[in-house]
């Protein structure tokens, strides 16, 4: 099958290059499973093994779905970054180079300060055990 073309099953759904929901579970179900017979405890009856070998299948799945949901969140911005006006990004740039200027002058105060407030503390423990 040539990259272009893409076949429609029964449901209505695009077979193709993509890999389809039963692969995707497929692939889950046999990972889970690995996983599940690599922490199984002797003894661990066949049952139990498979619920939680479902539970772990389920977590991949979700993880899945969250990762593919970040990505196109990730894949919009950056579209959209792309058709913005490029005008604008020395703004921001700018409004954010000033904004780092100021965090970097409150940390590098940071260090300084802990190093007095030590000193300072010692001090006073040194007075009070003479």
């Amino acid at each position: 099958m040539s990259p272009g073309l893409s076949i429609v099953d029964g449901r209505g759904k695009k077979m193709g290059n993509q890999m389809t929901d039963e692969k995707i579970s497929k692939q889950a179900r046999a990972e889970a499973l690995k996983i599940a017979r690599g922490i199984q405890r002797p003894g661990q009856k066949k049952e139990h093994t498979k619920l939680i070998a479902q539970g772990i299948e389920k977590g991949i799945t979700e993880f899945r779905k969250r990762e593919k949901a970040k990505t196109r969140e990730r894949d919009k911005l950056r579209k959209k970054a792309l058709k913005e006006p490029k005008s604008t990004q020395p703004q921001a740039e700018q409004t954010q180079d000033v904004q780092t200027e100021k965090s970097a002058l409150r940390s590098a105060w940071v260090p300084w300060l802990l190093l007095l407030a030590s000193w300072a503390y010692f001090l006073i423990q040194w007075r009070l055990l003479d």
